[in-house]
Formats: structure tokens, C-alpha cells, sequence
């Protein structure tokens, strides 16, 4: 039976410069039902950030893709992908408070 309650976020590091969107859902689409897939991008360039957001809302096929996937070659590079963690759990990022 398959787990369709919500939506698993998935994030995918060291993406190379020149994937597409449309490149990271057919690479996670081999595993299921792909919801979206986002490239982040730098707002002042234009250009990739080199990691990005997959979803999908079958639990069983995103734990699929999330195992076949993390630290494959895609596109030349090594991929990184995991469950994404809500912003307030995310390590580092810290700095000096602003006041």
C-alpha cells in the first residue's frame, strides 16, 4: 500500500550548473510520481545555485529515488539528496545576531 499523505520534500545538492528543471524530474519521474522540481536560482545572475527541491507524494517512491539517487553521478557531478528538513532545523547558517 502506498503512503499518500504529505507530500515528501526532497532536496538534491551539488546539482552540475546546466540542469533544468525538466532534467531533475525525469531523473526522480524513473521512481514515481514527481509533484515539482525546482532549481534554485540566484536572483542577481540568473544562474543555478547547484542544489534544488524535488516532490513527490508517494512516501515508499520518494524513499526510493532518495536511496538510488544520493552520491550518483548526474550529469558529470555527484549528487546529494536527501529528505529536505523544515528551515528551523537546518544546521549552520549562523553568524552574528542583527540587531
Amino acid at each position: 500500500m502506498r503512503s499518500r499523505g504529505k507530500i515528501m520534500n526532497i532536496y538534491v545538492g551539488n546539482l552540475p550548473y546546466s540542469v533544468s528543471e525538466d532534467d531533475l524530474r525525469a531523473a526522480f519521474a524513473d521512481f514515481g510520481e514527481v509533484s515539482s522540481a525546482n532549481v534554485i536560482m540566484d536572483r542577481m545572475s540568473g544562474q543555478s545555485k547547484g542544489f534544488g527541491f524535488v516532490e513527490m507524494p508517494t512516501d515508499s517512491e520518494a524513499e526510493e529515488a532518495i536511496n538510488a539517487l544520493n552520491d550518483s553521478a548526474f550529469n558529470g557531478r555527484n549528487i546529494k539528496v536527501n529528505q529536505a528538513r523544515p528551515r528551523n532545523e537546518r544546521s549552520g547558517g549562523g553568524g552574528r545576531p542583527r540587531y
